[in-house]
């Protein structure tokens, strides 16, 4: 069968994506094809991240789930994060990216409704050559003091393809409808 050609007849690829997206949807959780998803609705290719623990009880970043965006990263110490607070909490591992990515270190939703707690400077950015430990800093905005504990999730790696660009000055810029609109000009 045509890879686009569902019942309706020939779609383009949103379209089937859409219509096969919606056909899992009705499909109990348990019972999806794993083969058709990763054809059909998932990106096909795969990249090798590479993990070294640099402390032994280190937990190693991993999915939770089918589909996720983010692996989870977790802590490597005990430490406690008072209300008001920033922290840099060590992974207890370095990663080697696969090249043309970078990876971002974003909050986990969880940890902020719970606890006030999030990645600082979100999204963190570590760098395609960077082979130093991974560190998450967090910050309590709650009114308690926040315990986190040796392996707790904290924070999600999502890796990301990173563009490069030739900077070129120029006199003038493209005409926009917006132009140069900031802050609040779209309304409240």
């Amino acid at each position: 069968m045509h890879p686009y050609r569902t019942k309706f007849g020939i779609m383009g690829r949103v379209g089937y994506s859409i219509a096969t997206a919606a056909s899992y949807l009705r499909t109990p959780p348990r019972s999806y094809a794993p083969h058709r998803v990763a054809s059909a609705v998932m990106p096909t290719e795969s990249m090798t991240l590479k993990v070294m623990r640099l402390k032994a009880h280190a937990v190693l970043p991993a999915y939770a789930h089918v589909g996720d965006a983010g692996l989870d990263l977790c802590a490597a110490v005990d430490l406690e994060l008072p209300p008001g607070e920033t922290r840099l909490v060590p992974t207890g591992i370095a990663i080697e990216l696969p090249p043309d990515t970078e990876g971002q270190v974003r909050p986990r939703s969880g940890l902020a409704l719970s606890h006030s707690v999030t990645v600082l400077n979100t999204p963190g950015t570590i760098d395609e050559g960077y082979r130093g430990e991974v560190g998450v800093i967090l910050i309590n905005h709650g009114r308690q003091s926040v315990y986190i504990s040796c392996g707790m999730r904290i924070a999600q790696l999502v890796i990301q393809r990173r563009w490069r660009v030739d900077v070129v000055e120029t006199a003038e810029l493209t005409q926009t409808p917006r132009g140069s609109g900031g802050f609040g000009s779209t309304g409240s």
